[in-house]
């Protein structure tokens, strides 16, 4: 018998089984070898030789982090609110031969803790906490799961929760609570700034009251505010302390000064008057006056003046 009829079909065999005992792994993939259905170790990342005819068997594993959703959970809070939540979580798996020998689904079993861990957590914490202290969840929900999924080999790097999702009856309620936060808050400045504005008014009170010619100056800019407005019609007294700047102290005052003074006066009434239009009914009186003001003294009628 011809031993190359049995030599090269012998070496086509061991060139097949070579070939095909040859792994390539990327960097972040690892393979679990199993020699006769026993573990032997973890191989990889490059390139890797299997004993051919199926005597040894890889597991290949990705060592990459993986993006978990968690689906919405409805649960109660612990003060008996009703909310739906659902979160992310990311793992990854960090010890390959465990994740293959403890169990079977670690994708799975990762998810289904996940789920349980975030309703147990949500269950023992409050609406508010969960609102305002999300981050917290988070970590004591990382640290629940983490601590279930390392004899898995796995490990829970973070945990998101995403949405957390109310009734409406529970939202209108919050949005109530936050317009009378924002109506006290709007009180309490506004009495804040009344009580500083009363504080600045008690101020120039003290002040005018040490200057009394700042108060008749203070009415002048009043009565010119109020002329400003051209549609009413304004009749203001003309107190007799604003002729006191004209005369000494101690000094008895004329006829001629009080008649100099009250045509200053009015005079000043009438400029302060709008110009539109004809003229008003106190414009008139002030004219007649002026006049009146104006005659002489000697042609006034016998009687008509002080006997003093």
């Amino acid at each position: 018998m011809d031993p190359t009829a049995i030599l090269v079909p012998a070496v086509a065999i061991i060139a097949v089984g070579i070939l095909t005992s040859l792994r390539v792994l990327y960097e972040y993939e690892r393979g679990v070898i199993f020699r006769l259905g026993k573990l032997t170790r973890a191989k990889g990342p490059g390139l890797i030789f299997l004993v051919p005819f199926g005597v040894e068997r890889m597991k290949k594993m990705d060592l990459r982090i993986v993006a978990l959703d968690i689906a919405p959970q409805d649960t109660i809070t612990k003060d008996n609110v009703s909310v739906r939540v659902n979160a992310v979580v990311y793992f990854r798996v960090a010890a390959p031969t465990t994740a293959v020998i403890e169990i079977e689904d670690y994708y799975f079993a990762t998810s289904q803790l996940a789920q349980t861990t975030l309703r147990s957590v949500i269950g023992q914490s409050e609406l508010d906490e969960l609102l305002a202290q999300r981050e917290r969840i988070n970590e004591i929900v990382r640290v629940i799961i983490d601590e279930g999924t390392d004899p898995w080999g796995i490990e829970v790097t973070g945990v998101e929760i995403k949405d957390i999702d109310l009734p409406q009856e529970m939202k209108r309620a919050m949005a109530k609570q936050a317009e009378a936060e924002r109506e006290r808050r709007a009180k309490v400045i506004s009495a804040e700034g009344e009580y500083q504005a009363s504080t600045k008014l008690a101020a120039a009170a003290e002040i005018i009251a040490q200057f009394p010619g700042a108060m008749q100056l203070r009415y002048l800019q009043t009565v010119v505010e109020i002329a400003a407005e051209n549609n009413s019609t304004t009749l203001f007294p003309i107190p007799i302390e604003l002729f006191k700047s004209f005369v000494e102290p101690g000094r008895p005052v004329s006829e001629e000064v009080r008649a100099r003074a009250l045509k200053a006066a009015t005079e000043s009434m009438i400029e302060a008057m709008p110009k539109e239009g004809g003229m008003s009914a106190l414009e008139t009186a002030a004219r007649k006056l002026l006049g009146a003001e104006q005659e002489p003294v000697g042609e006034r009628e016998p009687g008509s003046g002080s006997d003093g």
